[in-house]
């Protein structure tokens, strides 16, 4: 509270530093106050107000730089995931097509596979038939050896015992060849 209001303050132990008004300052303070607050305000409008909208200039510049290119990175990300699907899709078919192509291959080898066993198998039955003709022609030859051995000594011992004369033994023995021969 005011002591001078209530007395208790003399008149003349008033402060000379202090204004007589509680809110207002001396005229000269406040003039001189006002006057070098707008030249600070002047000064800093002339010279730091560019500044400051080309700190803003630059700052939104820089902003709107990282927003186009997070822009650019996001469709070149999407652009990528739908190359990545399209290429997941292409895998698909592409497996897809190397099973049938390795079928259709398995399938031809097969197929090439049966045909050359086939052609063994007859070139195998072939050998085994000219086998067992030839095998045939010398058992044919070596009986008909045989028996002619056999009808020889069989002759002798008949002629040795007088039973046979010479045209006999060559009819039997022709006509035991012939009868060999188409058995």
């Amino acid at each position: 509270m005011n002591q001078l209001a209530f007395g208790l303050i003399a008149a003349d132990d008033i402060d000379p530093a202090r204004s007589p008004h509680w809110l207002l300052p001396e005229d000269a303070e406040l003039i001189f106050g006002t006057i070098s607050s707008i030249l600070v305000f002047a000064v800093l409008y002339k010279f730091g107000w560019p500044l400051f909208k080309k700190a803003l200039a630059a700052r939104t510049e820089s902003i709107q730089s990282a927003m186009d290119e997070s822009e650019t990175k996001l469709a070149d990300a999407q652009t990528e995931a739908a190359e990545i699907r399209s290429a997941a899709g292409d895998i698909d078919a592409e497996r897809q097509r190397l099973f049938a192509e390795a079928d259709t291959e398995a399938e031809s080898i097969l197929a090439e596979g049966r045909a050359r066993l086939d052609e063994e198998i007859v070139e195998l039955r072939e050998a085994a038939e000219s086998d067992i003709a030839l095998i045939g022609s010398r058992a044919s030859g070596e009986i008909r050896g045989e028996i002619s051995t056999l009808s020889r000594r069989a002759v002798d011992r008949a002629l040795a015992g007088g039973m046979l004369d010479d045209a006999m033994q060559q009819e039997l023995i022709e006509s035991f060849i012939s009868k060999v021969g188409a058995s």
